[in-house]
């Protein structure tokens, strides 16, 4: 990025928070600025309608609304940022994972490992650009019972072949499509990835990969996405790629 993450710190502790702002003064790479401070989740939330923040360096245990609880609050803002829980306890890591924080470090934080959060953020924020200048105008066209409508591709979640048809998955509705998945594949390559020989996802999309039984397959690997409740099955052999994909 070519101007610094802008950074909120969130602990009730001010030690805590001093102790923090020395480190983000400290990274070179990326580059920080501490943008805000807050001692609990009101004022986070405070300083978080004035300004835009690129990451909030968050504590779990807190007075009041405690850290994971204020991370599904973020999670739902316009201009959501990263969160990273910087905490002294480490029982919590599951929970912050499933409220999709970037990264998760225990107390007292090393410069390295802090460095290696913030590089995450960094890759995020710049792939979240280059995906939204990459489809802001694409669409796919629909045929749908006499009318054409177009979908833009930032919206669709899963394109799943159906027979001779594709079938093209958003929040809301799904679509048949007349085409073919491997042209599919071939063409948003950046913006989908393979899971199976019959499924693309929307890489933006993916929210975990878990153990999963099938009725036809048995035992197996699917992958759980923002915006449905179904899970999408992971052939074993596009599993390692997907592994790789999640954790990049």
């Amino acid at each position: 990025m070519t101007t610094p993450l802008r950074a909120l710190i969130v602990d009730d502790e001010a030690l805590a928070r001093s102790r923090l702002r020395t480190l983000l003064g400290d990274c070179t790479s990326p580059a920080v600025v501490v943008a805000g401070e807050a001692a609990h989740a009101v004022q986070a939330m405070d300083a978080l309608r004035r300004e835009v923040f690129d990451v909030v360096l968050l504590d779990i245990r807190m007075p009041g609304v405690d850290g994971i609880t204020l991370a599904q609050t973020l999670a739902q803002l316009p201009q959501a940022p990263a969160v990273v829980f910087v905490t002294a306890h480490s029982e919590h890591a599951v929970q912050a994972f499933e409220v999709e924080a970037v990264d998760y470090l225990t107390k007292p934080v090393r410069l390295e490992r802090l460095q290696q959060a913030l590089q995450k953020v960094e890759r995020i924020a710049q792939a979240a650009k280059g995906l939204q200048a990459e489809t802001d105008e694409e669409c796919l066209i629909i045929q749908d019972r006499g009318r054409t409508e177009r979908v833009p591709l930032a919206e669709v979640l899963y394109l799943k072949a159906e027979l001779k048809y594709v079938t093209v998955r958003t929040a809301d509705k799904s679509y048949i499509l007349d085409g073919s998945l491997n042209e599919l594949e071939e063409r948003y390559a950046q913006q989908f990835m393979r899971i199976h020989r019959n499924a693309l996802v929307a890489r933006r999309a993916v929210r975990a990969l878990e153990k999963h039984f099938d009725p036809e397959e048995g035992e197996g690997w699917a992958v759980r996405l923002r915006g449905v409740d179904e899970l999408l099955a992971v052939s074993r052999r596009q599993l390692s790629a997907v592994r790789e994909a999640i954790a990049s």
